[in-house]
């Protein structure tokens, strides 16, 4: 019953912080850029009244385009659900591992990229087809990231693998450890649409790859597919700061314990987005057919980490 418990907790927190780690990022980057920007909290405020928005959809549009909003946040949030935010207790926190991540996020954006589709929008097709070259590219280095991890630990359960970065801390340092980082760290930019990749901000057409897709959206639709996104950057985010830095995490359900991972990660969560606001205010965007060439480069450096775990054990 604990076990269910902090479950149900960690799924409700990463659903009440997704948008607020969104809305740092922007904040921080008005900032760094002299304006004002917006507040931290502006993206419930835009869920809010999205949802109170009536939804237009094409006469076009199948039940695809209806069904694709609740695979994106559903998909998310089942995944944020056993993905180790706050607590990563020995033995199997809840059924589900590395594939089980990669695949249910997989399966977000091709419902997404089918949406883009369904309409017959010519930015939504070009979108989608921008967005199914950047996953081919990046779902294997996803998962070679963590293999990377998985293959100390001899296991892809989360729990198996912060555990085994607890006992052994030295590692963490290793080169196979940091090449992994940051081969994940490139492809969390690349899946989330951020800089170099994509612009979140951007409104031209030619340009896009997540927003092209969703440009027909509307209402409590677009509201759920925001939702999404925000969760989805947040668990990339989470997997980044606990699977490769899991210090502070709680490795029981204690109260205690559980008090201190809770602020840990907040502040893990905190010092990774504010070095990817800093990042975004010194990089511009890459031309389209420069995007192959560096997550080419990410899906090397995740290679090189296998095989730099590999021939150290």
């Amino acid at each position: 019953m604990s076990r269910a418990i902090a479950i149900l907790f960690q799924t409700l927190l990463a659903a009440g912080l997704a948008p607020l780690v969104g809305g740092f990022i922007r904040w921080v980057k008005a900032r760094l850029n002299g304006r004002r920007g917006a507040p931290p909290w502006q993206p419930y405020y835009d869920i809010q009244k999205l949802l109170g928005k009536e939804a237009v959809v094409s006469r076009t549009a199948s039940w695809i385009f209806r069904a694709t909003p609740f695979v994106v946040f559903s998909t998310s949030l089942v995944v944020a659900s056993f993905v180790p935010l706050v607590a990563a207790p020995a033995g199997r926190f809840i059924a589900g591992d590395l594939f089980a991540a990669v695949y249910l996020l997989l399966l977000g954006t091709f419902f997404l990229a089918l949406a883009g589709l369904d309409t017959g929008s010519p930015f939504g097709g070009m979108g989608a087809s921008r967005e199914m070259t950047v996953v081919a590219l990046t779902e294997p280095t996803v998962a070679l990231s963590i293999v990377a991890l998985a293959l100390n630990a001899g296991s892809t359960s989360f729990s198996q693998i912060v555990s085994r970065t607890l006992a052994e801390p030295a590692a963490a340092l290793g080169p196979g450890h940091l090449l992994a980082f940051a081969a994940l760290f490139i492809v969390t930019l690349a899946e989330t649409g951020r800089l170099p990749v994509d612009n979140p901000a951007t409104h031209l057409e030619l340009t896009m790859i997540h927003e092209a897709m969703v440009l027909e959206y509307s209402g409590p639709y677009l509201a759920l597919v925001e939702w999404g996104a925000s969760l989805k950057l947040f668990v990339f985010l989470a997997l980044a700061v606990n699977l490769f830095m899991p210090w502070g995490i709680a490795v029981s359900l204690a109260p205690i314990p559980l008090a201190i991972g809770l602020v840990t990660f907040v502040v893990k969560i905190g010092v990774l987005a504010t070095a990817i606001a800093v990042l975004e205010t010194r990089v511009a965007k890459l031309r389209l057919f420069r995007v192959p060439e560096l997550l080419s480069a990410s899906f090397v450096l995740a290679l090189l980490a296998v095989l730099s775990t590999f021939l150290a054990r």
